[in-house]
């Protein structure tokens, strides 16, 4: 259901791109469109991997001052992004760039961390799939803490947009700090690392308002907005616009990284779904994304890097047409994870193991898709078991629901039919919060979806065989 009309402005900010989406919602109407489009990446610096922040934060300036160019009357500014990284903050200035998850400075932290809590304990105590980037290690690979507050980069831009240090719980819930029982900082797990504890922001929830711009940043954009928490975890945000109809489904949110897994009620704390590096994180409306980590795009990117290649979409039309069987390897292997030539690792993969690799480009992509669309369906098929619930249909949205071929395989690997769509869900999922934050939109989460069923038609990709 909806109630009244008007525009919000979504930041979604990715790994590999950003974008600023003006949103529509009215009466059974929603609908998003692009108004700044914008590349982002890690960038190396003498100590490390970082983002370029100010460069990101000069590409959302310009972009929110063309949403308010195009349509005047945005009330509201929601934003989204990438979890885990995060700036430190003192006297109301960033302390040097944020460091990217792919650096390795973490390799050595994370022996630190298990010196003092076992991965089991951390398990109990935040419910993470164990990554070797979750933000309590990077703290343990930080020369000082001595700061007023770290951000994570969703409340970093609400910051630099309204002067106010806020932690919004979705994104808080991926640092390892955030009890996965409570939905709290854990204080007991905090002081047990060591950690300062005046440096963690006071949490808020989706919906809730951060207040006015600074008037300098009003100025800057051309109006006087309020800014609005919204699922700050990208993921959070993707899995509000699923165009579900019942709730019997698992999602794949299909980016950078392919985030497959099932919404519950509850966590899911047994050792067996730590043995099988499930997590625990936390969606809107106090909902439980179970789910696992897959590298997702992140190996075509690569490989098309290494390549010196843009033409994926030719790849993928001559991978569809790879006849026989070509070989699959481990998508959620560690190896893949730091950027550099993705073929020759997954080539050495294979050769580590007496199989001989795929013979060419248009083979080792048909090898990608196919790996990646094994690792969507075991972990769905993973995730299904080990919550107890019921799924019949898989939703894959985001940038992958454009891969034909993936979504196909997926399909054929799980046996179940994939609905594909919609491409911008994180920015709808950003949209529909704000709008139900400012009254335009009303109810559930069951209700927000339909609304996105509505708008956006997926496209239903059966299993074949």
């Amino acid at each position: 259901m909806s109630r009244g009309t008007g525009f919000v402005a979504a930041v979604d900010l990715g790994a590999t791109s950003g974008r600023v989406m003006l949103g529509h919602v009215g009466h059974n109407e929603l609908s998003v469109r692009p108004v700044a489009r914008f590349p982002n990446g890690p960038v190396q610096r003498a100590d490390g991997l970082h983002w370029d922040i100010e460069a990101l934060r000069g590409h959302v300036m310009a972009g929110l001052a063309a949403a308010v160019r195009e349509e005047p009357s945005v009330a509201s500014i929601g934003v989204d992004s990438w979890a885990v990284d995060y700036a430190l903050v003192k006297d109301g200035r960033m302390l040097g760039e944020p460091f990217h998850y792919r650096d390795d400075r973490n390799i050595a932290a994370v022996e630190r961390v298990h010196s003092l809590v076992s991965p089991a304990e951390l398990y109990a105590a935040n419910g993470l799939q164990h990554l070797p980037f979750n933000t309590l290690f990077q703290f343990s690979a930080e020369a000082s803490l001595d700061a007023d507050a770290f951000l994570l980069i969703p409340d970093l831009f609400g910051y630099w947009l309204t002067g106010r240090a806020f932690a919004e719980r979705t994104n808080a819930s991926t640092t390892g700090l955030l009890s996965v029982t409570s939905g709290t900082w854990d204080d007991a797990l905090i002081q047990r690392l060591g950690l300062p504890r005046s440096i963690f922001p006071t949490l808020v929830d989706p919906g809730t308002s951060l207040g006015p711009l600074l008037p300098e940043v009003a100025l800057e954009i051309g109006a006087e907005l309020t800014v609005t928490a919204v699922g700050s975890h990208d993921t959070a945000s993707a899995v509000v616009a699923v165009p579900a109809a019942s709730d019997d489904f698992a999602y794949i949110s299909c980016g950078t990284w392919g985030l497959v897994g099932v919404e519950l009620e509850h966590p899911v704390l047994s050792e067996e779904s730590r043995a099988a590096n499930f997590t625990n994180e936390g969606g809107v409306d106090g909902r439980v994304r179970f789910l696992h980590n897959v590298m997702g795009l992140w190996l075509l990117s690569e490989s098309l890097r290494a390549w010196g290649r843009d033409d994926l979409p030719e790849l993928l039309a001559a991978a569809a047409s790879v006849s026989g069987s070509v070989p699959v390897f481990d998508a959620n292997d560690p190896a893949f994870l730091a950027p550099g030539d993705m073929p020759d690792r997954i080539a050495t993969w294979f050769r580590e193991r007496g199989i001989q690799p795929p013979a060419g480009e248009v083979a080792m992509v048909r090898s990608i898709v196919e790996s990646l669309a094994v690792a969507f369906a075991d972990a769905v098929r993973t995730a299904a078991e080990l919550s107890g619930k019921d799924v019949s249909v898989i939703h894959l949205v985001g940038g992958g629901s454009q891969n034909e071929l993936l979504c196909q395989l997926t399909a054929d690997h799980s046996g179940l039919p994939v609905l594909a769509g919609p491409v911008e869900a994180t920015a709808i999922g950003n949209v529909l919060v704000q709008a139900r934050a400012l009254g335009l939109a009303t109810g559930s989460l069951e209700s927000l979806r339909s609304l996105v069923a509505a708008a956006f038609s997926p496209r239903r990709y059966l299993p074949r065989g």
